[in-house]
């Protein structure tokens, strides 16, 4: 017969545990909610979505926008250069005059001993003919305006086109992913299958060396393709104005049907809408107005003005009669700097080369645009090719995977076999939706190069 003694012994892990319930568990709790926060940065985004928060939040669109603004003052200030000019001043005069008298032979002259004035002016002019330099100047100002408008439309397609190049090298490296992952299922079987081989002495330990070094080859590519990711991926973040740790996901991208056009259309439609042309055209024409108003330089100016005095001697500024005077005057001034006859020779000069440099731009720019429209066009038709070309590949993959996976059925061909039919027929899939996204990006290209990516 077996006594039971019952022993009340002092646990010290309940109390543990009780520490643990009240200040271990809300920590775990806190770690929890953090996680669920971290993963709440993760965003799926689409590629207009992209595009829209880029553009609100570019800080290179805001600086575009300050020009335009800048550009718009300047063109102010030189209207107000032909306003009406005014000007007005009013003081007092206090002076002491210790010797106050003059002799003149016989006669002598006394002054007071001390004299108070009051002095009053207001003036009015208005420049009537300036040789056309404010028309010029106008007119220019007006000009370079519109250069700003362009220059920020030319920073509004950059910024557009780094953001759709950075989407879809993000979804190009996910898509990437996917292989990596699925190849490392791949051999992961493989080494499963050659070490129970190796077990059976079927197989050398070479054979799963072999399998074990390409798992060891792919993992290093997907830590290459990880950190391709982390870089683009806070890249983009940056262009978005998104927070720095938001992680992007990207389902798919839809590639639409699109009919190519003569190449030769793409590049009238190029040196018609792209901003460089533009500006260049405006920048000739600034170049122009430049050489006018350096020849408006040798034209007399003629200008009105009217001016009214107050003189009032009185010590008590109140205005008492007899004590004050206003005159008023008005009159025209005629004037010319008929120097510049001589002296404005070279600076016309300088100005027409000036013009030139701008016009052989111009043609300079015309050969890289038809260039870089050349090139795009012809990147787009690769791009196209090798989707009908890898088209044909999944369905050849696709007929292979099928006649593996029957003789593995049958016994005839072997596990591993079966898994590299499986991971070419994956494969042939995600170079499919690789150059689909190469096609896509370099329609985007096109299309930015024709200068229609915001039209």
């Amino acid at each position: 017969m077996t006594t039971q003694n019952k022993i009340t012994i002092n646990n010290p892990f309940k109390n543990a545990a009780t520490k643990f319930t009240r200040f271990v568990a809300p920590v775990i709790i806190v770690g929890l909610l953090s996680v669920n926060t971290a993963r709440a940065q993760d965003r799926a985004i689409t590629l207009n979505e992209a595009i829209k928060l880029g553009q609100q939040n570019s800080k290179v669109l805001k600086l575009s926008q300050a020009r335009i603004d800048e550009a718009v003052t300047e063109y102010n200030l030189a209207k107000d250069g032909g306003k009406l000019s005014g000007k007005a001043s009013y003081g007092y005069n206090r002076a002491e005059i210790p010797a106050n008298k003059l002799q003149f032979g016989k006669t002598t002259f006394a002054l007071p001993t001390s004299a108070d004035a009051y002095l009053g002016t207001l003036s009015l002019s208005q420049v009537i003919f300036g040789g056309n330099r404010l028309k010029y100047a106008e007119q220019s100002t007006t000009l370079l305006t519109q250069v700003a408008r362009l220059d920020a439309d030319k920073d509004k397609d950059q910024i557009t086109y780094d953001i759709i190049n950075s989407y879809y090298n993000l979804y190009k490296v996910l898509q990437s992913k996917k292989v990596v992952n699925q190849n490392l299922a791949t051999v992961d079987q493989q080494i499963k299958q050659s070490q129970r081989f190796f077990d059976q002495g079927l197989v050398t330990k070479n054979d799963v060396l072999r399998f074990q070094l390409q798992r060891a080859n792919i993992e290093l590519n997907g830590i290459d393709l990880e950190t391709n990711r982390k870089i683009i991926n806070y890249n983009l973040d940056v262009l978005l104005g998104l927070p720095e740790s938001t992680q992007l996901t990207i389902s798919e991208v839809n590639e639409p049907e699109r009919t190519l056009g003569a190449l030769s259309s793409y590049i009238d439609t190029a040196l018609t809408n792209r901003n460089e042309v533009k500006s260049l055209d405006l920048r000739t024409r600034v170049a122009e107005t430049n050489i006018k108003t350096i020849k408006a330089n040798t034209l007399p100016t003629l200008a009105a003005s009217g001016s009214a005095y107050y003189v009032d001697v009185n010590p008590n500024p109140i205005p008492k009669s007899g004590s004050y005077i206003t005159p008023i005057s008005v009159g025209l001034t005629l004037g010319w700097n008929f120097d510049a006859l001589w002296k404005n020779k070279n600076k016309i000069a300088q100005a027409k080369v000036q013009r030139e440099e701008v016009v052989i731009n111009k043609d300079i720019e015309i050969d890289n645009v038809k260039r870089d429209v050349n090139q795009n066009y012809q990147n787009y038709l690769m791009a196209l090719d090798k989707i009908r070309l890898l088209q044909t590949s999944i369905a050849q993959a696709g007929e292979n995977n099928k006649i593996l996976e029957s003789k593995y059925q049958s016994n005839i061909a072997s596990a591993t076999d079966r898994a590299d039919a499986e991971t070419l027929l994956y494969q042939a899939q995600i170079n499919l939706e690789l150059a689909k996204a190469d096609a896509g990006l370099a329609y985007y290209t096109l299309i930015n190069s024709i200068g229609k990516l915001n039209k």
